[in-house]
């Protein structure tokens, strides 16, 4: 790539374009902006927060219709998501404690009921297909591969209804050894080979489901944080794992987190907050909690398109992309996607609430199918690298929705998307410098300029 030119990759629906690399765009001297003109200005002179990174989420789901494919395809899903030269390079992915909706079943790690010393607790399940997934994307991707975890529900032995499914809380003398379960759980992790970087408290604390949920009140979820969970990861020298709090819609985000983030006593083990676009938008909450506690970090930790498979529809990439580009505007600094690969059916799940993933498997015809999803999250995973900081971008027009960012090797990776039907050509201009990119009805580009120097 020559210094004074601008790599330019593309994706557009009305052509066969997947992340295709287009031909380099020359620099030239910056002219003033005229009145109609579509122009994105970035400023590196001010930058906002540190990307942590982006992923997928470890599913049994996923492990098992990834086993079904021949070795050779295998191989290949996990290149295209870890690789970090010719994949998507990710680097921050989340898995489940216990058994989630995308596991063929409920299952818990110390099912024996009132084994409050956690005699019986086993991996055995996720040694199946679980952590055999892992293991391999930790080879692709290497030591910089970062995993947090999420319940969904404790065991049925710990809850008020007795069982995962449809809610229930959990019992009051269940609390502390519902905390060392964590403990012991990122213990037996490391056992085999694979480092917690972070967990969720409880995913979707405020969401009553078919199946695997449980529910907290943001008192209960922060006085089990102070109480409890904190204290016992901090005495059992884990105090360096990232606690998540919330971890459910940005329409609640702010009241959720506020008892919690208020509470000097609980905030001191809280890391930031996550969050899932299963609601209104209201990316302004994510803004709000920022400004609000600057301290604490923001992280997406889920999001898929729902009622699934969808295949081939172009709007779900739209919808990632619109998502990852307002989040990021807005101080967060990861974005972890939902499923890595489904079946045909947009499965397996235990209680039919089937949806899309980036990658489907047709498990009968030992195929897959890449999605719109994949190519859009390619835009910015693959430029934006952990440890890149946001910077500036102004635009003249509202139909550009952009982000930008320096990456630690000193290049700049800007993210454009056009969902409307009409082309536009973008006059992108940088420290006194300006090239043109012509951006296609429902397309996204990713620019990446080179380093000074």
């Amino acid at each position: 790539m020559k210094m004074n030119h601008l790599a330019v990759y593309r994706t557009a629906r009305d052509s066969g374009e997947r992340l295709a690399r287009q031909p380099d765009v020359a620099w030239q001297p910056a002219t003033p902006t005229v009145e109609g003109e579509c122009s994105l200005t970035l400023d590196a002179g001010r930058t906002f927060q540190t990307i942590e990174g982006f992923g997928g989420a470890f599913t049994e789901a996923a492990a098992v219709t990834l086993g079904k494919l021949p070795p050779a395809l295998q191989e290949e899903v996990l290149r295209a998501y870890f690789d970090p030269q010719h994949g998507h390079g990710y680097t921050l992915c989340r898995t489940h404690i216990n058994s989630c909706d995308f596991a063929l079943g409920n299952y818990a790690y110390a099912d024996t009921a009132d084994d409050f010393e956690l005699r019986h607790f086993s991996l055995q399940r996720d040694r199946e297909a679980l952590l055999p997934m892992i293991k391999s994307a930790q080879r692709l991707a290497g030591p910089g591969l970062k995993l947090f975890a999420s319940p969904w529900s404790p065991p049925a032995w710990m809850k008020t209804t007795g069982q995962m499914n449809r809610g229930g809380q959990l019992r009051a003398e269940c609390r502390q050894v519902w905390a060392r379960y964590y403990v012991r759980y990122i213990q037996e992790y490391a056992r085999e080979g694979v480092s917690i970087w972070g967990l969720t408290i409880q995913n979707e604390p405020a969401a009553t489901q078919s199946w695997d949920s449980c529910v907290y009140s943001a008192e209960e979820e922060r006085d089990f944080l102070r109480d409890h969970l904190g204290p016992t990861l901090e005495q059992a020298g884990l105090a360096g794992v990232k606690v998540i709090v919330w971890d459910h819609n940005r329409n609640l985000l702010y009241e959720r987190v506020a008892p919690i983030f208020d509470d000097p006593a609980a905030a001191r083990y809280a890391w930031g907050a996550g969050f899932h676009w299963y609601s209104n938008d209201c990316f302004g909450n994510v803004q709000a909690v920022h400004d609000r506690w600057p301290d604490k970090a923001l992280l997406f930790t889920e999001g898929c398109q729902e009622g699934g498979p969808h295949h081939g529809r172009w709007g779900l990439g739209e919808r990632y992309a619109r998502s990852l580009i307002n989040d990021l505007n807005r101080w967060t600094v990861g974005w972890v996607d939902w499923n890595m690969l489904l079946d045909e059916t947009g499965g397996p799940n235990h209680v039919r609430n089937f949806c899309s993933a980036p990658i489907l498997a047709d498990t009968q015809a030992g195929c897959v199918h890449y999605q719109t999803s994949y190519y859009y999250i390619g835009h910015f995973t693959r430029f934006i690298r952990p440890g890149a900081k946001r910077i500036v971008t102004a635009c003249t027009r509202d139909e550009v929705e952009a982000t930008a960012f320096l990456n630690p090797d000193g290049t700049l990776a800007a993210v454009i998307m056009n969902r409307t039907e009409e082309p536009f050509r973008l006059k992108l201009r940088q420290a006194g410098q300006e090239a043109f990119i012509d951006c296609p009805p429902r397309s996204i580009i990713s620019a990446l300029v080179p380093a000074a120097g």
